[in-house]
């Protein structure tokens, strides 16, 4: 699944919504850095009608025909799936990671939650301290010379050390 099909499902898993206060939903949590089309939320929810994942229901508000989205139980069980499965880039992604971070609480069992923060918790104890490249290979942190490189790089380290040590709190290791 992509990133607006896992927002739907999550957000959806919550409460009904209209497509309107879905993808206001989207937008706040992913900002305004990575958007995507209404005609995008619309293509994801029709398919996933068709798949049995949503049901869909149509009100009268205000004079306006407002079709309103809920999740089926095949829905909730896809979206677990793919929680459950976090890898890739839905791991390395930090975007990506916050989207299935938002929604691992639906998960219903604390081992199959507690595997996926342990992937990310041995991504994050692999090195991916380095954020520039020469073209060739990654460039150590140490090696860059531009301030702003530089105070991007500490203000990431800092991020995964705090990322890092919730993870080791949240899984009882040390």
């Amino acid at each position: 699944m992509n990133i607006v099909e896992i927002m739907t499902l999550g957000f959806l898993s919550e409460e009904p919504l209209c497509g309107y206060r879905l993808k206001k939903k989207m937008e706040q949590l992913l900002g305004y850095a990575r958007p995507f089309s209404d005609g995008t939320l619309h293509s994801v929810t029709g398919k996933f009608v068709k798949q049995g994942y949503l049901g869909e229901s149509f009100n009268v508000v205000n004079g306006r025909r407002l079709r309103e989205f809920h999740l089926e139980p095949a829905g909730r069980e896809a979206l677990v799936e793919e929680l459950k499965g976090t890898n890739g880039y839905m791991l390395t992604d930090i975007t990506k990671w916050s989207v299935v971070m938002s929604f691992l609480s639906v998960v219903p069992d604390e081992a199959d939650r507690n595997a996926v923060l342990r992937r990310r918790l041995d991504l994050l104890n692999s090195d991916v301290r380095r954020m520039y490249s020469d073209g060739e290979g990654p460039i150590d942190n140490a090696d860059l010379t531009d301030r702003y490189r530089i105070a991007i790089t500490e203000i990431h380290d800092a991020e995964i050390e705090a990322e890092r040590r919730w993870l080791e709190r949240e899984l009882g290791v040390a």
